[in-house]
Formats: C-alpha cells, sequence, structure tokens
C-alpha cells in the first residue's frame, strides 16, 4: 500500500511548510517525494512498506497567517529541496536513524497488534505475529502464538491456523477466522487501519501536550541557509543567511516550495550566463550577478541551500479542551492532505510510478527530520500513521482493503465464498509482488544515498 507524504498545495485555510533536510546541490532539484506502504491477508494480514514519488511533510498553519517581509523569532533549520539522492549524513546520524527506524518499527507494530487483538478478543485462533517477512531472525512462543522477527523489512503479519496444514484445530472449528461470521471477519480485518488511525490521533495529542504544535510565518523570498566552497554561488559573492528575494527582476512568492522551484528552473536554465539576483542581507537590498556552472548534462547550477523563508514557532494548548481542539484540528488537516495527495498521485500515476521509495527511502527521510528537529518525528509518525491507514483501504490485492472486498462480494453472494484456491492465488499473487517489489526498492533505495553513491 502506498503512504504518500502529501505535496499538494495548502487548502485556504491551511498554510504548509516542509521539514525535511537535505544536502544536495541545488543543480539536482527532487522536489516532493511520495512514499507508501503495502499489505495483504491470506490466511495471514500483513503489510510492507513500499512507497511512491514524492516525500513531502508539512507542518500547517492553523492559527497564523503569512506576515511581512522581516521574520522575526526562530527560524526553521530547512535545507536544500535539491536532493540528488537520500542521505543518512554519515555516522553522526546513526542516531536519527535509529530514531526513525523506530518510529517506523512502532508503526507496524501498531498495525499487526489491531489485527491480533481484534481476533484475540473474540476468541479467534491466532498462530503468529512478526515483525518482517522471510527467515525468522529471532522468535518465542507465548500462549500457542509465535512471535518473530524477520529478515526483510517490509513490515509485518499476523499469521491464522486457518489452511495450516501443520495445525491440529478441526478444519471447521468455529473459531477459525475463515469460519466465523462475515462482521466478525470486517472487524479483524480493518482493525489494523482502526488501530493506525487511534495512534496517529495519539501521536498528535501528545504533541501538542509535550511540545506544542508547529506554526510557520512565511516571508517573501529563499533563504540560503549554505553556500559551498568554491561553487558559483561562492565565487559570486553568495553567503549562508542570504534571502533571494526576486530573479532576473521578478520577485518570488512567499509560498516556499513554488519559490524554490521558480528559482531553480531560472538557475537550471542558464548555464554559464549571468542571473540577476535580488538579494537581502541584514537590513539592506542588494543586486548580485551569478553565474551558474554547467553540468554534465548541460543543466546550470550554483551550489547552495535552499529554503522557505519562513519562521516556525510553536502554540500550546492553555488547557486539557485546546489541547483536544488542536489535536481535532491537526488531525483532520493532515488526513486531508493525506487523501489529496493519494488523488494527486493516481491522477498522474504515469509520472509517479518511476519514483516509488521504499522503506530506506522512508528512514532516509526519516531520519533527516530527526536530524533537522526531533520535534518532527511526531509529524513523520503520524502521517505514516495516516498514509497506512488510508492506503490499506484500497480494494487492491495484497491490502486490507483486498480483504474487505473479498468478504462484501461473499456478503453479495449471499454468504457464498469464492473458490478457496481461486481467493488464495489471488492474495499470494498480491504478496508475491509485495515482496518482490519491495526488495527491488531497498535495493535501489540504498544504491541511491549519498554516502553510498561516495563509495561507488
Amino acid at each position: 500500500m502506498l503512504i504518500t507524504f502529501s505535496s499538494s498545495p495548502p487548502s485556504s485555510s491551511f498554510s504548509l511548510v516542509r521539514f525535511i533536510n537535505s544536502k544536495s546541490p541545488i543543480s539536482e532539484l527532487g522536489l516532493k517525494r511520495r512514499t507508501h506502504v503495502s499489505k495483504s491477508l491470506s490466511s495471514s494480514i500483513c503489510y510492507s512498506f513500499c512507497s511512491s514519488s514524492n516525500i513531502g511533510f508539512h507542518y500547517k498553519n492553523q492559527f497564523f497567517g503569512e506576515k511581512s517581509r522581516c521574520p522575526h523569532g526562530k527560524r526553521g533549520n530547512f535545507r536544500s529541496w535539491a536532493m540528488a539522492g537520500f542521505d543518512f549524513g554519515g555516522l553522526e546520524s546513526a542516531q536519527s536513524v535509529m530514531e526513525a527506524a523506530a518510529v517506523l518499527t512502532a508503526i507496524i507494530v501498531v498495525h499487526e497488534s489491531g489485527h491480533f487483538l481484534a481476533a484475540y478478543l473474540q476468541g479467534i485462533h491466532v498462530s503468529k505475529f512478526a515483525v518482517g517477512f522471510g527467515p525468522i531472525l529471532a522468535k518465542f512462543n507465548a500462549n500457542n502464538v509465535e512471535y518473530s522477527i524477520r529478515a526483510f523489512p517490509l513490515g509485518g503479519f499476523v499469521g491464522f491456523p486457518d489452511n495450516d496444514p501443520e495445525s491440529d484445530i478441526p478444519v471447521d472449528d468455529e473459531n477459525l477466522l475463515k469460519n466465523r461470521p462475515i462482521l466478525d471477519r470486517v472487524l479483524v480485518i480493518s482493525a489494523g487501519v482502526i488501530a493506525n488511525i487511534i495512534f496517529a490521533y495519539v501521536i498528535i495529542f501528545v504533541q501538542v501536550l509535550s511540545v506544542g504544535l508547529p506554526v510557520q510565518e512565511a516571508f517573501p523570498g529563499v533563504l540560503v541557509p549554505e553556500v559551498r566552497a568554491f561553487s558559483a554561488a561562492s565565487r559570486d559573492g553568495l553567503l549562508p543567511g542570504d534571502i533571494i528575494l526576486a530573479v532576473n527582476g521578478i520577485e518570488l512568492p512567499k509560498s516556499g516550495s513554488s519559490a524554490i522551484s521558480e528559482l531553480v528552473d531560472v538557475i537550471k536554465g542558464n548555464p554559464k550566463r549571468n542571473v540577476l539576483l535580488k538579494v537581502g542581507r541584514g537590513e539592506k537590498d542588494f543586486e548580485i550577478g551569478v553565474t551558474p556552472d554547467e553540468n554534465s548534462d548541460g543543466t546550470g547550477r550554483i551550489g547552495v541551500q535552499l529554503s522557505p523563508n519562513i519562521t516556525i514557532s510553536k502554540v500550546r494548548p492553555k488547557n486539557l479542551l485546546e489541547a483536544y481542539n488542536f489535536a481535532g484540528k491537526e488531525f483532520w488537516g493532515l488526513s486531508f492532505n493525506v487523501l489529496d495527495s493519494l488523488k494527486q498521485t493516481f491522477l498522474n500515476f504515469s509520472q509517479s510510478a518511476s519514483k516509488v521509495s521504499g522503506p530506506v527511502a522512508i528512514i532516509a527521510v526519516g531520519a533527516e527530520v530527526a536530524r533537522s528537529n526531533t520535534d518532527g518525528l511526531f509529524q513523520f509518525a503520524a502521517i505514516l500513521n495516516l498514509n497506512l491507514a488510508v492506503i490499506n483501504l484500497l480494494p487492491l490485492p495484497a491490502l486490507d482493503g483486498g480483504s474487505l472486498f473479498l468478504i462484501l462480494l461473499e456478503a453479495a453472494r449471499g454468504g457464498r465464498k469464492l473458490p478457496l484456491e481461486l481467493e488464495q492465488r489471488i492474495m499470494s499473487s498480491g504478496i508475491m509482488l509485495v515482496i518482490l517489489l519491495g526488495l527491488f526498492l531497498i535495493v535501489r533505495d540504498t544504491l541511491n544515498l549519498d554516502f553510498i553513491k561516495e563509495l561507488l
């Protein structure tokens, strides 16, 4: 199933700001990466992290509007959207990588725990609870359930003994999942989605109470957090902390991502030709001519990192009622963005399909979030949960929605199930496709990491 990090334009009531860092030159613009996740149920309920193009996490300013040019307060530590590849940032980022991996693992455990508890509380037989797929790395048994950690970190699954030839449970046992009424099975299959939705709200509520909600103030232009040594920007006089207000006489808008995209397009389109930048430095505005160097593909680059020109502050609730109000607004805002991003993904599938990313990419983005701002892990986790919940409801093989569709089809047929062999083929093919795609994406995304590229 697809985990789609919203990258669509904000609605009129919300102002969005990306909070992912990148450490790549401006010439390699990679705006908006979306991420996706996958899942399946045959005699097990499982999901695995695949993903689609354009990972983009957003904070919404629900409480403040945009203000004048000069920012006040703490500026967000946002870096370039120009990323050549994912970057774990070397050994110093080991902690942030572990934090991102822990978030991903927690989401897997919560999702599968939803399925497990829904079955257990109804007295339905459960045989396995696994994090990951493939060979078992570690396991233990308790109450006739095998709990395991497996080799391939593509998700997890809850296994049922319904069609297990080694099970000693009679095939007509009323507490086998396949023998339970339709409503009982619907509850088990949908419980993972419900668990992720609840978990997302809990994460947001804890964020509101503990650190407050991040809000942004947007200002005209694009911030330059870093200028690379010996680059065209350094040679022609740009300094870290400069704000680029206009390019070739055209004022840049307040919208962070569109302003960055507009600036990058001009720079990439003018290799070895002078580009006139209006720059704000302190209280002074002046113009600097920069001549982009030429990349091997013929595009221009100037060797800077770019960030939306915004400041980030925190708003905290005054009481518990206000905390519920803040959390509710944030929850519904994030949910809207997830749904909107999913729509955009399918409407532009021909473009996004080639940019699918896997669990390595998700962890890479999470590590960047943790390295930039640990508070961002709250939003990272909430968005992953909401994406997993929404995508899992799609009526596709290997997703919870696919299993729900088969049950609804059974209900429409008057309680007559599809032939067992046909149902297993449908679901097994979906699971196999997910595993193969996931393994391919792990290899590809690993090779796309900046530090791996440097070794090759």
